[in-house]
């Protein structure tokens, strides 16, 4: 192993100890370090490192997301050895790093579920409308979903619980007993395509192990273009993950047309949804326009009245 190669692998190391995934910068990082093996390079330079985020066709958030890649294990290699050169932050200007959330109509979650069903393969008829539901219906991320085992989902207590999730933190999320009762269907169901004796991941691919990501991605593409949800703007294009910007948004939209304290309610919110800070929840309300209407009402009357905001 070469010694760059240990030091990513010490870095990476480190920063998982402190909680942080890095999938995404272990591959990227991976090939930046192919890149300078390539090129006969030892130390890591602003040059080369622009040169390698900005060689592949694409937008420039994908090469400043490539550059931001680099730039933390850089300030890690230069406070080592301080021949490594650091790339200024913002060095690759882009836009909002925030896709527009697609934020989905119930009728358009039902279309979805119905269209999964639909699948040529029986498992994945089974699988995907049972992982959709439970993602609109718990606002959980797709990784998290992808992760649950069996053994997480407690029928008793009405829970299910993610485990290790992002920052590796845990949490347990109750939800309706609707939810349980399809869980409960679904595992039975499958045990007609996977024993039993098999299954550890909740959702399973043929193999009996859990789901590959990319591939859930690629088939919700494919189910959401039958399904006729299709994209609002080039920058507005339906994703699995926007079950999750939904699920928050409708949750606060029925908070304010119910006349609930919203401020007491998104401590709550951001709970369940396994946020770090509170202002990550707050985006939300800047994700639809109904909700900014609602609020500037709810403002409005307590301008006018006094009532609580």
């Amino acid at each position: 192993m070469s010694a760059l190669r240990q030091t990513l692998a010490d870095y990476l190391a480190v920063r998982r100890a402190l909680g942080y995934k890095l999938e995404r910068a272990e591959k990227l990082l991976g090939q930046f370090l192919d890149y300078l093996h390539d090129e006969d390079a030892h130390t890591v330079t602003v040059e080369h490192a622009i040169a390698w985020a900005t060689a592949p066709a694409g937008d420039p958030w994908w090469h400043a997301l490539r550059l931001n890649a680099v730039r933390p294990f850089a300030v890690y290699l230069h406070a080592r050895d301080p021949r490594h050169e650091v790339p200024p932050a913002g060095l690759i200007r882009y836009g909002s790093s925030r896709a527009t959330p697609y934020l989905y109509s119930p009728a358009q979650i039902e279309a979805l579920v119905t269209t999964a069903r639909q699948l040529p393969f029986p498992l994945h008829a089974l699988v995907y409308p049972t992982l959709f539901g439970l993602l609109a219906v718990t606002g959980m991320r797709i990784g998290e979903t992808l992760a649950l085992q069996d053994q997480d989902v407690d029928a008793q207590q009405g829970i299910v619980t993610v485990r290790d999730g992002k920052f590796g933190k845990s949490r347990l999320l109750p939800v309706h007993p609707s939810t349980i009762d399809a869980l409960l269907r679904y595992r039975h169901a499958r045990e007609q395509f996977v024993p039993a004796t098999v299954v550890r991941a909740l959702f399973v691919s043929s193999s009996g192990g859990p789901m590959d990501r990319p591939n859930v991605g690629r088939t919700f593409r494919q189910i959401a273009k039958k399904a006729g949800v299709t994209a609002r703007s080039a920058g507005c294009r339906p994703r699995v993950h926007d079950l999750r910007h939904s699920f928050a948004v409708a949750t606060l939209l029925d908070a304010y047309r119910n006349g609930d304290d919203v401020q007491a309610m998104l401590p709550r919110l951001s709970t369940y949804l396994g946020h770090v800070k509170p202002k990550d929840t707050y985006w939300y309300l800047s994700a639809a326009p109904e909700l900014l209407a609602l609020a500037g009402e709810r403002l409005e009357r307590h301008l006018n009245t006094g009532e609580a905001a």
